[in-house]
């Protein structure tokens, strides 16, 4: 082998692989697709008995990161009389996690935003949220008390 050769392949082998990111994204997103399930289920459990039922969405998700593919992806909404909490997958990367979700309230064709569920973050490999009125506060765990302080805005006043 040449020197140039060598020279040329020990630069290649210095280089990140872009494959190796589009891989660990597909890794990420199935596991964000797994996760957004369970916690679905999870919900549906949570919710048992209280009149209020869950319907899945279908949504697209453009992750920049993985050469800006195009990802389908489920969200699903909770219904309420004419109310609705809405969880959207927002974005894969960002923010220090990995896997954001959007809930939302809709009432009247109004959108109130509520929270971001965050999939994994550097402090936590379970769901934490944020709640909108303190963004850039702490994420606290995501369980079945944080759920329905969350949701509460679902229910009439």
């Amino acid at each position: 082998m040449s020197a140039k050769a060598r020279f040329l392949q020990k630069l290649q082998d210095a280089q990140p692989s872009a494959n190796n990111y589009a891989t660990k994204g597909l890794v990420d997103m199935a596991e964000f697709r797994q996760r957004l399930g369970e916690l679905r289920e999870n919900i549906e459990t949570w919710l048992a008995g209280t009149g209020i039922h869950i319907a899945d969405v279908q949504c697209t998700l453009t992750e920049i990161l993985i050469s800006s593919a195009v990802f389908p992806i489920s969200g699903f909404a909770l219904h309420y009389e004419n109310r609705i909490v809405k969880f959207t997958p927002v974005f894969l990367y960002g923010q220090g996690v990995t896997g954001c979700v959007e809930v939302t309230l809709v009432v009247g064709g109004q959108f109130s935003a509520l929270c971001r569920l965050f999939m994994r973050s550097a402090e936590s490999a379970e769901w934490t949220y944020a709640s909108v009125c303190k963004p850039a506060g702490l994420r606290v765990l995501f369980g079945e008390d944080a759920f329905f302080d969350v949701i509460a805005p679902v229910l009439p006043e």
